[in-house]
């Protein structure tokens, strides 16, 4: 029993996941490229499992949306090439996220073997900045598990990124979303 005075932490759930099962959620500073891919289906997928959909998300030379606010900014890049993404992010919050999105993906499709692996930092033009990885044992859940997971994580997680020019940078996205889609839409 905690008394005045005591303090408690709460540890976020240890990432990772046994081989051949359960789930993956990784925020990394190391860079990473196609090779994830692989590296994550043979982690998550069973003998069970007829499907591994993969995912990847890479840096483009090309503008996104800019983030309410920024449009000022982004007017003054209109026209040039991006040349990195920088990403932050509140670990622990995405984290929980993440994990939420898995269990939603378990709830909805029944695909309990997820991986997401997102980057943070600086991450240069063509290289890889997420990804993410479905086992089932069929295509289609495999399919819509991994398309739920990549929308779901960019529309709700606390990691943000910015543009980056030669002389500035420009901070995209929208609003986070509260929480998911309904099942109907």
């Amino acid at each position: 029993m905690l008394g005045d005075g005591d303090e408690l932490a709460c540890i976020p759930p240890v990432s990772g996941g046994a081989e051949g099962t359960g789930r993956i959620i990784e925020l990394r500073v190391e860079p990473f490229g196609l090779e994830v891919l692989a590296e994550l289906g043979e982690r998550l997928a069973t003998d069970a499992d007829g499907a591994i959909c993969g995912f990847v998300g890479r840096t483009r030379s090309s503008a996104g949306t800019p983030a309410p606010g920024q449009e000022a900014e982004a007017a003054r890049h209109a026209g040039r090439l991006v040349e990195a993404l920088a990403y932050e992010g509140h670990e622990t919050m995405a984290q929980r996220i993440l994990e939420e999105i898995a269990d939603e993906i378990e709830d909805r499709f029944g695909v309990g073997r997820v991986a997401i692996v997102h980057r943070l930092g600086t991450v240069p033009l063509g290289a890889v900045s997420v990804a993410v990885v479905t086992a089932a044992p069929h295509r289609d859940a495999a399919f819509q598990a991994a398309r739920y997971a990549i929308d779901e994580l960019k529309a709700r997680a606390p990691i943000w990124k910015a543009e980056q020019f030669a002389d500035g940078h420009v901070w995209i996205g929208s609003p986070a979303r509260p929480g998911p889609l309904k099942e109907d839409t």
